[in-house]
């Protein structure tokens, strides 16, 4: 394994990380985030390029905005961080191969989604649509035309699927169970894996969800939680781990 590369991944990563969480928390809002300049949340004073090194502002500024002295978030620093992990991580499973822009642009939706979804419980349709034809081209690159037609009809079954649960999680509890962003997120997971194993990441979404959700409960006292990122999540196990429908179609009968 080039360690070369895994650092340059991490770092490239960690700028990445700090484009994709202010689309996260300017796009639902629908401000321009090309072509304003970050600015500090308080005192709205413009930031240099030194104030906006990733990770290394955040920790030599002590978490201070350097005009204002005020705290600022911490998110784009956690942000920044863990997706230079998946970088990294996307890299080292995947190496300098055409599977590797699919894990990296799997990464970059999940950051993009968390921020906005923690943020404001809302799912752009911006950042859908654009992964949708992400993914599309890259699949027609990767595997080829018939492919990307196949997996667009995969990610409609994905779709119909979560459509329906949430359909049925309303009739129970009487009230809205799942959003609208949701659902429009197993399309784009559709077209990046087979349909069974997408149902098999909504289990593991909701796995991780489980504690998650019982933990804001007790703190907060409410039982709203972001569930795209772990939708994402689910897939990402799935797609980095490499298993395949016949790996887990063996799986579930040697059970």
């Amino acid at each position: 394994m080039n360690i070369f590369y895994l650092i340059i991944f991490f770092i490239l990563g960690t700028l990445m990380g700090s484009f994709f969480t202010v689309v996260g928390l300017r796009l639902p809002k629908k401000e321009d985030f090309i072509k304003t300049k970050s600015h500090c949340d308080n005192c709205k004073h413009e930031l240099s390029l030194l104030d906006m090194i990733p990770i290394l502002s955040f920790v030599c500024l002590k978490g201070r905005c350097k005009y204002c002295h005020k705290k600022i978030s911490s998110m784009s620093t956690y942000m920044e961080l863990f997706n230079g992990i998946l970088f990294a991580l996307a890299y080292y499973v995947f190496h300098l191969t055409p599977q590797l822009f699919i894990a990296l642009g799997i990464v970059s939706m999940l950051i993009i989604v968390s921020v906005s979804d923690i943020t404001y419980y809302i799912i752009p349709d911006e950042v859908l649509i654009f992964f949708t034809g992400y993914f599309i081209i890259c699949n027609t690159i990767c595997y080829g035309v018939l492919y990307a037609i196949n997996s667009i009809i995969s990610g409609v079954c994905m779709f119909i699927f979560m459509y329906l649960i949430m359909l049925f999680g309303n009739f129970i509890f009487k009230k809205e169970s799942l959003g609208g962003g949701d659902v429009k997120i197993m399309f784009v997971i559709g077209i990046i894996i087979h349909p069974i194993l997408g149902i098999f990441s909504v289990f593991i979404a909701s796995f991780l969800a489980l504690p998650v959700s019982i933990l804001i409960l007790k703190l907060k006292k409410q039982n709203l939680i972001p569930f795209g990122p772990f939708l994402i999540i689910g897939m990402m196990f799935i797609f980095f781990t490499k298993i395949d429908i016949h790996m887990f179609l063996d799986f579930i009968r040697s059970i």
